[in-house]
């Protein structure tokens, strides 16, 4: 007998990717790593969308300071502060909570709410756990290593973020694809173990060259990789949401594929890039990476 799942937004059926899933925890994405299962990642800002991404089978949800741009219109993510980061934090745990939802959740650590010190990064990643976060991420290698290990000794799962970092975008000279050159790619290797030793459970790779990002990926044993532009041989991926439904305010990055438009509804649309992922369909090397 088929069995379907309650859902505010309409009636899941058993076939439904959230129908059956397991709760997606730290073991379960290891678990998926280890078995080559692909990982997926949307943006979320608020409760219904991230709902439906829950519904659509995305395992990992990220209120990323991206909200900055798509939902606050500013020209960066730098703008973005703790306390907007807080709030859309509690909106989307709210609206897991209330679909009875599966997803990781992650919120991005905004732009000077970790600079300053280990024990600055610790008082700002207690106020997105306390808003709901499953996890927090924050951008940069090197002198972020010790601060990862900071937190991750204190209980609070890490996700890093290497290559194109936006917070820095000023001081990299705009939106460049990072690591192209080989001192440039051994010095994002030695910070993705470095970071990997200190206890990161995840680690984001933007705008980094196919090549690299998938010889990384196969070199981390227990970090698996979130790729965004660095092509399909990362452990997972990640879009910005607006981005992958083809709404953008500005112009559409090379490695976004507009999902909307084989799709019948936002959740369709979310459904056929989980499917995407997963069957190594999305992303194609050669349109949508380095």
């Amino acid at each position: 007998m088929t069995v379907a799942s309650a859902s505010p937004y309409g009636t899941l059926p058993a076939s439904s990717p959230a129908a059956s899933r397991k709760p997606v925890s730290l073991p379960r994405l290891r678990e998926m790593h280890a078995q080559g299962d692909k990982i997926t990642m949307l943006t979320a800002y608020d409760a219904t969308f991230a709902a439906v991404a829950d519904a659509a089978g995305v395992e990992c949800i990220l209120v990323g300071d991206s909200l900055g741009m798509v939902c606050q219109g500013l020209s960066s993510t730098v703008g973005v502060t703790l306390e907007a980061m807080r709030h859309h934090t509690e909106c989307v745990a709210r609206g897991l909570r209330r679909a009875q939802a599966t997803a990781w959740l992650i919120a991005d650590l905004p732009f000077g709410s970790y600079h300053e010190s280990k024990e600055q990064a610790l008082r700002s990643a207690a106020v997105l756990m306390q808003a709901g976060a499953h996890m927090v991420k924050l951008e940069g290698g090197g002198w972020t290593t010790e601060t990862v290990r900071f937190l991750v000794e204190r209980g609070i799962p890490v996700c890093a973020h290497l290559g194109l970092t936006p917070q820095t975008v000023h001081a990299l000279g705009g939106y460049r694809v990072q690591g192209r050159s080989d001192e440039a790619a051994a010095a994002l290797k030695a910070q993705a173990h470095a970071l990997q030793d200190a206890g990161a459970d995840m680690l984001v790779l933007e705008m980094v060259p196919a090549a690299l990002s998938a010889a990384l990926t196969k070199e981390l044993t227990h970090c698996p990789t979130i790729g965004i532009g660095a092509g399909v041989g990362t452990a997972g991926q990640v879009l910005v949401l607006h981005d992958m439904l083809g709404m953008n305010l500005g112009k559409m990055p090379k490695f976004v594929h507009n999902f909307m438009t084989e799709a019948h509804s936002v959740q369709g649309a979310m459904q056929a890039y989980v499917q995407a992922v997963k069957q190594q369909r999305f992303p194609v090397d050669a349109l949508h990476a380095w």
